[in-house]
């Protein structure tokens, strides 16, 4: 159990770097690849500087470990989901299947809006006070 559970916190980043290198075969290096590029390094780059910022208290379900409240996250409480969207939005873009990346979206944010919830109110639940100042004092 603790090999898969080890496993599962790097599939976020084989899933990037398997996209990626498909979106980059395609050979299609025109502006939109270009921009969706761009997007997607600068997404791609946040996002792990944000799960490095999160160390050890990052888990693959809701866990209160420690109240991270610097870098990245002294601005956003959410950075890995919404860089890792980001990060994937610039890869759509780069391949353009519009139609993936309308479906990729809603199935992205279906799943991660309750995640969201269920991780702040497990923070709450064990910082308190804490964490609604905290939560205050971030965009989202």
């Amino acid at each position: 159990m603790k090999i898969l559970n080890q496993a599962a916190r790097y599939i976020d980043a084989v899933l990037f770097a398997v996209f990626g290198a498909f979106v980059i075969s395609r050979r299609d290096y025109g502006a939109r690849f270009a921009i969706g590029m761009a997007i997607a390094v600068f997404g791609i780059a946040l996002w792990a500087v944000a799960r490095v910022q999160l160390g050890s208290s990052f888990a693959v379900t809701a866990q209160a470990k420690k109240l991270v409240t610097t870098g990245l996250y002294s601005r956003i409480r959410n950075p890995v989901y919404f860089f890792g969207g980001t990060g994937y939005l610039g890869l759509f873009i780069a391949v353009g299947n519009w139609p993936a990346l309308a479906i990729f979206f809603l199935l992205f944010f279906s799943y991660q809006i309750p995640r969201v919830k269920k991780e702040q109110k497990v923070l709450e639940q064990a910082f308190g006070d804490e964490y609604r100042r905290y939560k205050a004092s971030t965009w989202f």
